[in-house]
């Protein structure tokens, strides 16, 4: 069962990293903060390299990875916009939709269509979706639908779910095409790469502030660093249905990190919402 801690440990990297992105962009750019997110765990996962071995790579590796790295790069700054205006309980959960667009996207770049299962977990996902805003029910029964086109932080995580409906497939033919470990260390490398002149640009050139708060940004590599190391040790060591699984019960502790740190409100329903939509992304997957 060691792969379930490894998992769990990974689901808590995440929202902790969210939460803690989420802070310095109180005072920070989004487009900084998402150099910063994946920059600052390079040197933590340097650490792992002498024990990467170097696989032979299948002939649609580089493919993948240069057509994942600007929807990557989208995906990630969408991302950081998102938490940065809207509150982390109204966000995060949103990430439930992957699973549902992947069911789309597989279907059109895999030829995998659902079964039951699937089909439930829609349901499920639309239903929890529906419940994050509860509390507005007694305006109308469609109110809380309403709610989520009202804050656009949900609506950027929508997108950024699409954008990882589709990079999650890309990732998949990276991975059989390399091995998780190598592909997991090896990606963040050059995505950082790729995002250092998006970031120059949007800062004309001030990248002076990436070093301005270094036990903060060094606390949210570290973080990210776990969260790309625990993933690969549990995806060796688990088929990816189970893992993927037990990592999406970050949703549910960002909720709580919203309520604890943020103080948002109507943490209950939210994390109740979180909750039904976190089992959907479980019916989906497995």
């Amino acid at each position: 069962m060691i792969w379930f801690l490894y998992a769990l440990i990974t689901a808590i990297s995440v929202a902790t990293m969210d939460m803690l992105c989420k802070r310095v962009m109180a005072e920070l750019d989004e487009y900084l903060v998402s150099l910063i997110r994946w920059g600052y765990s390079l040197p933590f996962l340097l650490l792992f390299f002498p024990f990467i071995e170097i696989p032979k790579l299948g002939p649609n590796f580089w493919l993948s990875v240069v057509i994942l790295i600007p929807l990557e790069i989208v995906a990630i700054i969408l991302y950081m916009r998102s938490i940065k205006i809207s509150p982390l309980s109204l966000t995060i959960p949103f990430q439930a939709l992957t699973p549902v667009f992947l069911i789309l996207t597989s279907f059109l770049m895999l030829k995998e269509s659902p079964d039951l299962s699937g089909f439930i977990g829609i349901i499920l996902v639309s239903l929890g979706a529906y419940l994050l805003n509860f509390h507005r029910i007694d305006q109308g029964v469609w109110e809380p639908i309403k709610a989520i086109g009202k804050e656009k932080g949900s609506l950027l995580m929508i997108a950024v779910a699409f954008i990882y409906s589709i990079n999650s497939n890309l990732g998949k033919v990276a991975v059989l095409n390399s091995t998780p470990i190598f592909f997991g260390v090896i990606y963040f490398f050059i995505l950082t790469g790729a995002l250092i002149p998006v970031v120059l640009l949007r800062l004309k050139g001030d990248i002076v502030q990436v070093f301005s708060r270094p036990g903060s940004f060094l606390l949210i590599g570290l973080f990210s660093a776990m969260m790309i190391i625990f993933h690969c040790l549990s995806i060796e060591l688990i088929e990816v249905a189970y893992m993927i699984s037990v990592k999406r019960s970050s949703v549910l502790f960002s909720v709580i990190y919203g309520g604890l740190i943020f103080k948002e409100l109507n943490i209950r329903e939210r994390f109740i919402g979180s909750a039904v939509m976190v089992a959907g992304m479980i019916l989906i997957t497995l």
